[in-house]
């Protein structure tokens, strides 16, 4: 796709932040992508252009009827200067599925990866290169056609911005301290959980300021109709290693398919370890904190890759994983992926690609 690029003048580029001020999502670079789509023209009209506000009608289908979808990776500065993507195949092909979940125009990967390199080749300046920063980039496709019929729209924008970001635990990873939630659910079978639509967020937002209120970093998620099944915890994917298994619960609809997660598992067959995708019951779970079973739990997400989980509370019982420290597997996950993103070591996954090429 050809790109029209119009390039802040240099005396109106932004200072670049401090990484010690880093707010996630608040310091955003000079550009943005825009492309928009109309039916039965396709996409068309691809720039790259000063980052700036979008313009919508009131009655945008976007702002009614939920019909958006985004995702987020990331680029990291290695050790040579260059800049590559994590992985940016399987968020084209995540935020291909997500369109179609939500009737929306599919983007061909090709044109996802091509666009994501030439926002991040303009915006270099700003990829940091400190220990444990990098650049965040979220693609996102909008519903633009005023209307208040309930229906797909026939013109949609797609949008692409990127923000510096610090390392997610500035102290090193620390274990949360998790509550189950009871009543609420965050998706349900046949709806749309597994795609990364703003719908699947503000409900979940409830539950997660008062799990806050009440000293806990996050939620976990149970299954919605029997709440007894682990599907998610907070925005990420959930692992528990009972002994010497690795469990992870299957995928089936409800939960976002992770590219973290997916990595942990590739990781976990390459170290021949024992690996089972099976649903986990929040009784098995808190059982097996008691007995000692239970030895380590993690999420897994693009933000903060591995992240231990210290402490469950269930029905007002508060339990301890383990010793209630970082676990030596998570630990392992942790180090060798991003070892692999900041190009401390050998790629062998193929995760890694350039920007330059």
């Amino acid at each position: 796709m050809d790109l029209r690029v119009t390039l802040l003048e240099e005396q109106a580029l932004k200072p670049i932040p401090d990484v010690a001020t880093l707010e996630f999502g608040k310091q955003t670079t000079d550009h943005m992508v825009r492309i928009e789509y109309t039916t039965g023209q396709g996409w068309s009209d691809a720039q790259i252009v000063p980052y700036g506000p979008v313009d919508l009608d009131p009655s945008a289908l976007v702002l009614h009827y939920n019909q958006q979808i985004f995702e987020g990776l990331k680029a990291f500065r290695q050790p040579d200067g260059s800049v590559s993507l994590f992985r940016p195949d399987r968020y084209a092909n995540r935020f291909r599925r997500s369109a179609r979940r939500m009737a929306m125009p599919e983007l061909e990967p090709e044109t996802f990866i091509q666009v994501v390199k030439a926002l991040v080749q303009t915006d270099e300046r700003w990829v940091p290169s400190e220990p444990g920063t990098s650049l965040y980039i979220r693609p996102t496709v909008i519903a633009t056609e005023p209307g208040l019929g309930v229906r797909a729209s026939e013109t949609y924008l797609f949008y692409v911005i990127a923000c510096p970001v610090g390392a997610y635990y500035k102290e090193g990873a620390r274990p949360t301290r998790i509550t189950v939630e009871e009543d609420s659910a965050r998706a349900a079978a046949g709806g749309a959980g597994e795609a990364k639509t703003s719908g699947n967020y503000a409900p979940t937002l409830l539950a997660t300021q008062q799990a806050v209120e009440d000293g806990f970093s996050q939620v976990l998620w149970l299954d919605a109709k029997e709440h007894r099944y682990v599907e998610e915890v907070g925005t990420s994917n959930i692992f528990f290693r009972f002994g010497e298994e690795l469990v992870t619960p299957p995928l089936g609809g409800t939960i976002l398919p992770g590219v973290t997660r997916d990595s942990v598992l590739e990781l976990a067959e390459r170290w021949d370890l024992k690996m089972t995708e099976r649903r986990v019951s929040i009784h098995e779970v808190m059982d097996a904190c008691t007995s000692g079973l239970l030895k380590e739990a993690f999420a897994t997400g693009t933000a903060a890759v591995v992240s231990p989980i210290g402490e469950l509370s269930y029905k007002s019982e508060c339990v301890t994983v383990d010793s209630g420290e970082p676990g030596d597997l998570s630990c392992r996950f942790y180090d060798e992926i991003t070892d692999v993103q900041y190009g401390r070591k050998d790629d062998v996954m193929g995760w890694m690609v350039p920007v330059g090429e």
